[in-house]
């Protein structure tokens, strides 16, 4: 056997015990030893470059005179290949401001009006003359602190100066009707829903492969319509009440819908009751500026005899009316997945959805065709018994009943 099938044999031993210094240092040790031709030999056998030899010959020369024990490092500080970013330092500039989000309002911006994936990225800056791909403008993001984020719902209108007061007026009244064994209730209207064989937000558990098939296309089915749950939430009861409505979504189906909450669970929770605060929002149909909100509201206060305490939300604050947390998600989360076909599916899984807390749920579909657009008169208006608090009246209000009735 020659020297060059030795050598290689050896090497194809050892190689795979081997980090990069200690290659170069057995290749010069071999190199030595054979004498002159050495370099040459091992890196036939090898497949090292002879330059490669030379260096690890120098290293261990280096080390005899040194006496020194050789250092961990596997190459020698400031070796191997530069970082992409000392060879191009203007790269990282010219990334930072093709995703900074300053540049959105700028229109000369390249992405401006793209999203900004890892591969448009690194075309754009390949246009602007740096050598980079998608894998390593993913890895520079990340050195500069950016990552892959969706939207965050957090901006929900101006601030009002009275928000914290109005909170506090709401909390204080809660806990005075409480202790007087008055009800307390939050309205609000739910998202309208596509009525239909429609994709529904959500997962839900279905034999593997076989998904439940939906339409392509989100038309809504002029048969079917929409379906509009108004809910009002018995705060102290932890129950609720459901009107699926199917026309508009009007402060007179507002107030119908706590009618109708009342004649089925109110009266029944609360016989001796003479008063009822009723939580809002400040827009929809219980606007605080709407003219049909409280003439209907008289209504119901002759038909019951209840003095109605009124109370809105400050304006951005909808997502803190308890009937959103307490009762609104956990519908959703109930019908996760789940394809709404018809109005009495609707009305099922709203009145089957309870909760570790105790939560009831009742429904009824409410097929009443509501007119949009109602003009209130002044003659209308005025004829309302309503008198309004020192505190943000337009926000606080209590509708007295013109007769009493047995209703």
């Amino acid at each position: 056997m020659d020297q060059v099938s030795v050598i290689q044999q050896k090497y194809e031993t050892l190689k795979p015990y081997m980090d990069e210094r200690m290659r170069r240092v057995w290749a010069a040790a071999e190199a030595k030893a054979l004498g002159r031709g050495g370099i040459s030999t091992v890196s036939l056998a090898t497949g090292l470059t002879r330059k490669t030899i030379r260096v690890g010959l120098c290293e261990h020369q280096e080390q005899l005179l040194s006496g020194e024990a050789p250092a961990p490092r596997v190459r020698r500080r400031g070796g191997g290949r530069k970082r992409i970013t000392e060879q191009d330092p203007q790269l990282l500039a010219d990334l930072e401001s093709l995703v900074d989000p300053q540049t959105r309002g700028d229109p000369q911006s390249p992405l401006r009006w793209t999203c900004k994936s890892t591969r448009k990225l690194a075309t754009e800056l390949q246009a602007l003359g740096h050598a980079v791909g998608e894998r390593t403008v993913a890895r520079l993001l990340h050195t500069l602190d950016y990552s892959l984020q969706a939207n965050r719902k957090l901006r929900e209108g101006s601030t009002h100066p009275d928000r914290n007061q109005q909170f506090e007026h709401i909390n204080t009244q809660t806990k005075a009707f409480q202790a007087r064994g008055q009800p307390v209730i939050s309205v609000d209207t739910k998202k309208k829903e596509l009525v239909g064989d429609f994709k529904n937000g959500g997962r839900e558990w279905q034999p593997s492969g076989q998904p439940e098939a939906v339409r392509v296309h989100d038309f809504v089915d002029k048969k079917l319509g929409k379906a509009i749950p108004y809910g009002v939430y018995d705060v102290t009861a932890n129950a609720g009440w459901v009107s699926v409505g199917t026309d508009h979504d009007t402060a007179e189906f507002a107030v119908e819908t706590v009618r109708r909450w009342w004649r089925q669970m109110g009266a029944a929770t609360y016989p001796g009751a003479t008063e009822l605060l009723v939580v809002a929002d400040g827009g929809g149909s219980n606007a605080a500026r709407s003219r049909l909100w409280p003439v209907e509201l008289q209504h119901l206060a002759d038909e019951t005899g209840l003095h109605i305490w009124v109370s809105h939300l400050p304006p951005g604050t909808s997502k803190w009316n308890k009937i959103e947390h307490r009762m609104f998600s956990h519908i959703t989360q109930n019908w996760r997945g789940r394809p709404l076909v018809s109005h009495e599916v609707i009305v099922n899984l709203i009145a089957h959805t309870t909760t570790s807390t105790g939560l009831t749920i009742q429904a009824q579909l409410d097929l009443t065709p509501y007119v949009s657009g109602r003009k209130i008169t002044d003659d209308e208006l005025a004829s309302v018994h309503i008198q309004r608090d020192a505190f943000h009246g337009e926000w606080n209000y209590t509708i007295a009943p013109r007769t009493r009735s047995n209703g």
